[in-house]
């Protein structure tokens, strides 16, 4: 399960693409997730993704 609070969102699959992801959709397969509503809810934020650099930034 995915955290319902931005900043907590954000840190948390910076984190997961750091350590463990290669791509956005690789996570969003793996957990399940949907990377538009990831997105959107870290571009309420200001944040967007970064595919080269493989996190929101």
């Amino acid at each position: 399960m995915l955290p319902n609070d931005p900043v907590m969102l954000l840190s948390y699959i910076n984190t997961q693409l750091r350590d463990k992801y290669g791509s956005l959709e690789e996570l969003c397969e793996d957990m399940d997730a949907d990377a538009d509503e990831i997105k959107s809810k870290l571009a309420a934020i200001d944040y967007v993704y970064d595919g080269e650099l493989n996190k929101f930034c």
